[in-house]
């Protein structure tokens, strides 16, 4: 069980870092630092909302309640 919980930690860091980074990689420069911050903090919003919903689907289908 703590194997697989390092695993999700580890896939989520490093998908919410890939995400913050594409967003700058696609709107770096064309807009302000603000907006740019902003932009990319609603990603990674909305990406951890998705991780978090992928972790406990699998954890309600290991234990059963689905």
């Amino acid at each position: 069980m703590i194997v697989e919980v390092l695993i999700y930690l580890v896939a989520a860091i490093s998908g919410l870092f890939i995400t913050g980074y594409a967003v700058h990689m696609f709107i770096g420069g064309l807009v302000s630092p603000e907006s740019e911050n902003q932009l990319i903090i609603m990603a990674c919003l909305i990406v951890a909302g998705v991780i978090a919903y992928m972790a406990w689907d699998v954890i309600q289908r290991r234990t059963g309640r689905k």
